[in-house]
Order: structure tokens, then C-alpha cells, then sequence
């Protein structure tokens, strides 16, 4: 079986309001004085799986986004790519930087910036998952009691079993044509809503399983100030 290309998409577009202050939250600094989307990006350049990594950037940061590049010599970044104002709009403008390519039996991986600890174990695991399936994504196990409520009158509706459900992670990676026809799909019919690119493959491309690689505790995405 022919080994897939695999280009990781790091999403950077958004600026990541509730941590707070002007500066989008995956240019801040960590505890080692390295900025979050700095992290993020090592992670897919030491990875061997790895063949390509694009940067999608918010469009005011473009700038940054390259010195970060200069500074950091990563090998494997050839494209920094203007972000949406939505978080699916970054992503497709990350597939058509690629529908055209010619690429044979390439994949595109995509990754919120702001999980700087996606270790090397769930990279390898994803890598190999896609030489057998054409969408991967990662999660890990509900650990607090859901509740089903009534949004207007604040009361629980019903309460799930948690063996049903699973936290949503990143990367997940899809074959770049199955993606490609997904998003062309919901685009040719409405706006997509769904808040992860998993969400739109399994909305219009319902026939294709998505297959689930274990997550980790570790890999959390930065979202508040005091997560810093």
C-alpha cells in the first residue's frame, strides 16, 4: 500500500477572546518563554510522519506568523495561509490551497494551534490509522456525569450514558479528496455549522467511517487566561 503524504494544517486564524488582551492567544508565551503556536508547530516538525505543515494565520498576524518561521527554521512549513472568521473557513481555505496539487495519496491533517501538547504517540497512531482509513480523528473518554437540559427553563432533561460519548481532540486527518468533496458539499448546500472538520465529513460524507484514535489528557487546548 502506497504511503500517504501527510500535510499538517495548524489552525491559528482565530484570536482567542476569552483568554484575553489583543495578542491571539496562540502567540503567547508558555512557561519556557515559547509562544503556544510555537509548541504546536515543533510538534508536527519532529514528527517523521509528517511531510509538509501549512500555517493557517489570522490575517492581522501574517507578519509574526513569518518571523516565528525565520526564527524557528522549521523544514517542513511551506505555506502560511490567511484564516476565516469562522473556524471551517480556515480550513477550507487550507483545502483549496491543496485541491490542486497533484498529490498523490495525500492526506490533510488539521490542528487547533492552541493544543501545543499533542504528543508523538498520538501523531504515530494517527499516521498509521490513515494508511487503513480515509478519516481519523482523536478523542478521549467522558470522565463527568452530561446532562440533556431545556435551555429556556435551566432544567435537565435527561441525563446520558457517558459510555456513549467521547471528547473531540486534534489532529484529525482526512484523505485530501474526501475532504475536499465534504466541504464542496456543504458549501453547495448552506453554511457549514459544524464546530470541528469531523463534523462536516460525518454531515456529508456520512457513508465513510471516521475512525478514533485514543486521545490523551495532556493534549488540552489552551481556551481560558488560567489555562496558561
Amino acid at each position: 500500500m502506497r504511503k500517504r503524504y501527510n500535510i499538517a494544517v495548524v489552525l491559528a486564524g482565530g484570536i482567542g477572546s476569552r483568554v484575553g488582551g489583543n495578542t491571539p492567544k496562540q502567540l503567547l508565551p508558555l512557561s519556557d518563554g515559547r509562544s503556544i503556536l510555537e509548541h504546536s508547530i515543533d510538534a508536527f516538525e519532529q514528527a517523521p510522519s509528517i511531510d509538509e505543515i501549512a500555517l493557517v494565520m489570522h490575517p492581522d498576524f501574517i507578519d509574526e506568523a513569518r518571523q516565528l518561521c525565520e526564527h524557528n527554521n522549521w523544514t517542513k512549513l511551506t505555506k502560511i495561509i490567511p484564516g476565516g472568521n469562522e473556524r471551517w473557513e480556515s480550513s477550507w481555505h487550507a483545502i483549496i490551497a491543496y485541491m490542486d496539487s497533484n498529490l498523490d495519496h495525500a492526506a490533510l491533517w488539521f490542528h487547533d494551534a492552541a493544543r501545543p501538547f499533542v504528543s508523538q504517540r498520538i501523531l504515530t497512531d494517527v499516521a498509521e490509522a490513515l494508511e487503513q482509513h480515509k478519516a481519523v480523528t482523536v478523542a478521549v473518554p467522558v470522565t463527568d456525569t452530561l446532562y440533556r437540559v431545556n435551555q429556556e427553563e435551566q432544567t435537565v432533561n435527561s441525563i446520558p450514558s457517558r459510555a456513549d460519548y467521547m471528547r473531540a481532540q486534534t489532529p484529525q486527518a482526512f484523505d485530501l479528496e474526501l475532504v475536499s468533496s465534504a466541504y464542496m458539499k456543504a458549501l453547495a448546500e448552506d453554511t457549514p455549522i459544524a464546530t470541528d472538520d469531523a463534523g462536516i465529513v460525518r454531515k456529508y460524507m456520512p457513508r465513510e467511517p471516521i475512525y478514533i484514535v485514543p486521545g490523551d489528557e495532556e493534549n488540552k487546548k489552551i481556551t481560558y487566561k488560567e489555562d496558561l
